[in-house]
């Protein structure tokens, strides 16, 4: 079976790449390294500029800030806003996740997030990975209607969250997707992907630095530094999982 690939990517020049692979979707992000945040509008369009024939497929993450997936009053009604400037830009479907506090999904705040993509697709990201319970949220997504997961098995890295990445593949039955996406390299794309999943997401990302000697903000990762996607890396896995795939 065929799997679908999907590339975390900042900008233009990673969606002009996501493309080059032969990538089905694109989820566009920004600030890959604080775990991703809502894209501006003009990145979108952009992005939507750099496709082809509609290919690859934008789907926008909405995240407005770092840190936990429980958000506030405000925050929801800057995620509900965000969505539709996501899909009133071109965006073929939007990435979305939300906690209560007590780190089970909320169930409520996904119900509005879901309508206010008012039927575009829609993902549950990696939050399904913090949850006590995976399987337990899975079939919430699926009893939403969201199209597919992004799900790490519940581990820093897909690899190492194996046994649960099978175990959400046996719960889904076909009835919702399920993306493999966490650390994937083309050292472990083969593995992860014989779990049995539906489509792989990787960011193929290298890190970028320029030491000004002037610290902007708070941050501790590094002055200067930014992630970009790169294309040689995004080959490498594409390679090993095609030569898996054929043996």
């Amino acid at each position: 079976m065929l799997l679908d690939l999907e590339v975390a990517v900042q900008n233009t020049a990673g969606m002009r790449i996501a493309r080059e692979i032969g990538a089905a979707r694109v989820e566009l992000t920004q600030a890959l390294s604080l775990g991703g945040l809502t894209p501006s509008r003009g990145t979108i369009e952009l992005a939507l500029e750099a496709g082809e024939g509609g290919e690859p497929e934008v789907h926008v993450l909405i995240r407005p800030r770092a840190g936990d997936f429980h958000y506030d009053r405000d925050e929801f009604a800057v995620m509900e806003r965000d969505i539709r400037d996501a899909l009133a830009a071109g965006a073929h479907g939007v990435v979305i996740g939300c906690q209560d506090a007590a780190g089970t999904l909320d169930r409520d705040g996904l119900t509005r997030l879901r309508d206010a993509a008012e039927g575009a697709s829609v993902t549950l990201h990696r939050v399904i990975d913090t949850t006590p319970d995976p399987l337990a949220a899975l079939h919430l997504a699926r009893e939403l209607g969201l199209r597919r997961v992004l799900t790490s098995g519940a581990a820093s890295r897909a690899v190492d969250g194996l046994d649960v990445l099978r175990a959400l593949v046996r719960e889904a039955a076909g009835d919702i997707e399920v993306m493999a996406g966490g650390g994937i390299t083309a050292a472990d794309v083969a593995t992860v992907a014989g779990a049995g999943v539906d489509a792989v997401h990787f960011s193929a990302k290298r890190t970028v630095t320029v030491d000004g000697g002037v610290r902007l903000g708070s941050a501790s990762d590094g002055v200067g530094g930014h992630e970009v996607t790169d294309l040689e890396a995004a080959r490498s896995i594409v390679d090993a999982l095609a030569k898996s795939q054929a043996a």
